[in-house]
C-alpha cells in the first residue's frame, strides 16, 4: 500500500516538527552549557539527537511506502531561556504538543485505513509516554525541591 496524500502530508509536517524539536533541544543545551550545568546540557543532547532520529525513521518509513519526502526550511527556536524550571515546563509542553501531532498522525492512518502506518505510528504514541513522564518528572523535582536542587539534578542528568 501506498501512502496517501494525507498521509504524506503528515510525515512531511511531522519530519519538520521533529527537526524544529531536535534544533529547539540543541538551543537548550547550549544554553545549560553557557550556564555550567553540563549536566543538563548533555541531556538536552541527547534529546536532540533522538528527535533528529525520530525525523529520520519517518523518512524511511514514508520513502519504503512510496511517500513523497521534502525537506523545507526549518524555522527558528527560541535561544533565551529562564530558569531551569522554566526551561523543563517549557520541555514538558512541548512533548505534550508533540503527543497531540502523533495522535493527529494515526487518526490519519486509521481514516485511510493504513495499518502499517498504524503500526509504526503507535512506536511514537508509545515513546510520547515516556517523554511526557519523564519531563513531567523533572519538573516535578525542581518544583518540590526548589532550584537549589537543580545543581543535584544536573549531576543525575548527566548520567543518561
Amino acid at each position: 500500500m501506498i501512502l496517501s496524500r494525507n498521509l504524506s502530508k503528515a510525515f512531511n509536517e511531522q519530519v519538520e516538527a521533529e527537526m524544529w524539536s531536535s534544533n529547539l533541544y540543541l538551543s537548550m543545551s547550549i544554553y545549560f552549557q553557557k550556564a555550567g550545568l553540563n549536566g543538563c546540557a548533555h541531556w538536552m543532547r541527547k534529546q536532540a539527537e533522538e528527535e533528529m532520529e525520530h525525523a529520520h525513521k519517518m523518512i524511511d518509513f514514508a520513502i519504503d511506502r512510496g511517500g513523497d519526502i521534502e525537506i523545507n526550511q526549518i524555522n527558528v527556536v527560541p535561544t533565551a531561556w529562564g530558569t531551569p524550571l522554566e526551561v523543563f515546563e517549557h520541555v514538558y509542553k512541548h512533548e505534550v504538543h508533540v503527543s497531540e501531532l502523533i495522535d493527529k498522525m494515526v487518526d490519519i492512518a486509521e481514516a485511510d485505513n493504513d495499518h502499517a502506518a498504524k503500526d509504526f505510528l503507535y512506536g511514537f504514541v508509545r515513546e510520547q509516554v515516556e517523554e511526557e513522564s519523564s519531563a513531567k518528572a523533572i519538573v516535578d523535582q525542581l518544583k518540590m525541591y526548589g532550584e537549589h536542587h537543580a545543581i543535584l539534578l544536573d549531576h543525575k542528568l548527566g548520567k543518561r
